[in-house]
């Protein structure tokens, strides 16, 4: 089990999530940047189904009650061990009463904590995820114990360490293809996508991004349509929201892009005030 010292801005167990349930209006959930927690399952030789802790913005503390291997994938917030620091992406063997800190940020704006055999919180709709008036918690709280799987000694994956790609952190550059509404826009509007960068307000979540640039828009509302996470929204005010891995399952603005999943995952590692251009797909 692992007890938490320090909570930090916003932690949570995640995982693949809720895939299947958006009839009924549950969102899809899960990791913001599912490559990053991907691999700290594959280098522990987890399931890709396994939970993992998502950390945003560092700050947090973790004390180990039983002994266990862990791996810190994404975002760098300089993780120690009982003040010793640790590598990233790196397969990682933790005693037991050993303290794991995460503090100020050197990279992205996410890490991920994969245990052996993963994170044992309740499932609920096949998904350990938290979410609002889904899960009893919606972020991690200081003195919670997190129940883990059993520790094993198994290292039969060669993948013990992988090389951090900084690319996937520094790139500016957010691949989309067209939304169902994107040729109702005007020439102009278009060359604005295709030469723009936009930048992320402050109001941004695991819920959407909203972004500071305004886009001149007479796009009249559709009426409410599917969307999911990647969707980029035109909004009567001209501003844009990415929607993200907690967003609702329909909406009324036009549907102008939709972000590829690889670029769903780096944009969950950007932050306030950075910006970034859309390159459309064809």
């Amino acid at each position: 089990m692992i007890k938490v010292l320090k909570a930090g801005f916003y932690s949570s167990v995640q995982d693949k999530g809720r895939v299947g349930f958006a009839a009924i209006g549950v969102p899809v959930s899960g990791a913001m940047d599912a490559y990053s927690s991907d691999l700290a399952n594959r280098i522990l030789n987890n399931l890709e189904t396994d939970a993992v802790l998502e950390i945003a913005f560092g700050f947090c503390a973790f004390e180990f009650l039983s002994e266990t291997t862990i791996c810190i994938s994404g975002g760098s917030f300089s993780p120690k061990i009982n003040g010793v620091p640790v590598a990233l992406q790196t397969r990682i063997h933790v005693c037991k009463n050993e303290v794991l800190t995460f503090g100020h940020n050197v990279f992205g704006a996410r890490c991920y904590l994969a245990v052996k055999n993963g994170f044992l919180t309740t499932p609920i709709l096949k998904s350990r995820s938290f979410f609002q008036n889904i899960t009893q918690q919606t972020l991690l709280c200081k003195g919670d114990v997190l129940p883990v799987g059993t520790f094993t000694n198994n290292t039969d994956s060669s993948n013990t360490s992988v090389k951090v790609v900084k690319e996937h952190y520094e790139s500016q550059r957010i691949a989309c293809s067209k939304g169902p509404e994107f040729d109702a826009l005007s020439a102009s509007q278009k060359e604005v996508f295709a030469k723009q960068f936009f930048t992320i307000s402050n109001d941004n979540s695991r819920m959407g991004y909203r972004l500071n640039e305004v886009i001149e828009n007479a796009l009249p509302s559709i009426l409410t349509s599917a969307v999911l996470p990647g969707t980029v929204q035109l909004t009567p005010s001209g501003k844009l929201i990415v929607l993200m891995r907690d967003c609702q399952v329909t909406g009324g603005y036009p549907r102008v892009l939709q972000l590829t999943n690889t670029a769903i995952n780096q944009l969950a590692q950007k932050k306030t005030n950075d910006t970034f251009q859309f390159v459309l797909k064809e």
